[in-house]
């Protein structure tokens, strides 16, 4: 008589780990500088902001820099950085070129422990994008911008793994700056819906916020779970010049929104009013790069893990004050132990 085998296990196999932030952004390599001597001005840049240029001014900014510090970037790229500097699980959907640039987005971020889900032209295609940081000695970032492929990320190259996976999803305003990445956007949230993934919303910056003021008001009332902007992003973005007029909006429409206020703090509104949580001193400002987006590491990753929304932001405003007292936009010190002394992980 033959006996038959028995089987090993009977359970399903184990699936994939969650992931406590998926983002969605712009794939660029950061190229940072000081700027003692206000090449800026001799630039045409406007100061602490966002500008656009095209391939044909790539020499004469990087050329105007001086000795930079090179990194992966991108403002969503950043931030989930920040999230698996916390220890936490997190994931990254971009579009580089297979150029020395998108490799070295790619090692960064693998490096880290992310997942990736990068799609990748050939470099006679087009090129990784690249996003110049000017640093002035009062602290201020000035960024000159060349998208590449970055922004050209479109529906086809979305897939649902890592978002399936996210309790968040979290995207960056400046992707609207090129039409397919709109459709890209409905996508990822269509998609974030299904699979029960909160959708989270950067306005990334005052000059985007004009840029696509309908697209924005019409992503946060429908689709946007948690908002997270500074004091002039979310005033232009209401056309309101009192933050109380816009928290009392934001409560109509439902949506979780923090407000960053620089030294200030931030503003998160709650169930019982709005609270200002203060932001974390430090001896010295070197480099506020990188601010907001290491705000949003703290305050998405603490959501994700059960947090309420005002110890979300007090976790977010210990990233950001870690970040801005070097230069760089990503952490020097061990944020997680940073973290967990502070009784906040």
């Amino acid at each position: 008589m033959t006996s038959r085998p028995t089987p090993v296990s009977l359970r399903p196999a184990p699936g994939p780990p969650r992931l406590a932030v998926t983002g969605i952004g712009n794939a660029m390599l950061d190229i940072i500088a000081h700027d003692h001597e206000n090449v800026i001005d001799d630039l045409g840049l406007a100061k602490a902001a966002m500008s656009l240029i095209d391939a044909s001014r790539l020499s004469a900014v990087y050329g105007a820099m001086g000795e930079t510090v090179e990194v992966s970037g991108g403002s969503v790229a950043n931030s989930i950085a920040g999230v698996a500097a916390l220890g936490g699980a997190g994931g990254f959907i971009g579009k580089v070129a297979d150029d020395e640039f998108g490799h070295r987005f790619r090692h960064d971020l693998v490096s880290l422990g992310v997942e990736l889900d990068l799609a990748v032209v050939s470099a006679d295609e087009g090129a990784t994008g690249r996003c110049h940081v000017f640093v002035s000695d009062d602290a201020q970032r000035t960024m000159a911008t060349y998208l590449g492929v970055a922004n050209q990320l479109s529906a086809s190259d979305v897939r649902a793994d890592l978002i399936s996976r996210s309790e968040i999803t979290y995207v960056e305003g400046y992707l609207f700056d090129l039409p397919p990445a709109k459709e890209s956007i409905r996508k990822v949230v269509n998609v974030a819906h299904e699979h029960d993934s909160m959708v989270a919303l950067s306005l990334s910056d005052m000059y985007c916020v004009e840029r696509h003021r309908r697209d924005f008001l019409e992503l946060v009332t429908n689709d946007v779970d948690v908002l997270l902007a500074n004091e002039s992003e979310i005033l232009s973005l209401f056309q309101f010049t009192a933050l109380e007029k816009v928290f009392g909006a934001l409560d109509e429409i439902g949506v979780l929104a923090v407000v960053t206020l620089g030294p200030k703090g931030a503003d998160v509104a709650t169930v019982s009013g709005v609270v200002r949580v203060p932001a974390v001193e430090v001896e010295r400002v070197v480099d506020q790069n990188g601010a907001g987006d290491l705000f949003a590491s703290g305050f998405l990753y603490a959501l994700a893990q059960g947090s309420d929304p005002v110890e979300a932001a007090e976790l977010g405003s210990l990233c950001a004050g870690e970040i801005i007292a070097h230069l760089g936009a990503r952490p020097v010190a061990d944020l997680e132990e940073l973290a967990a002394s502070a009784g906040l992980l």
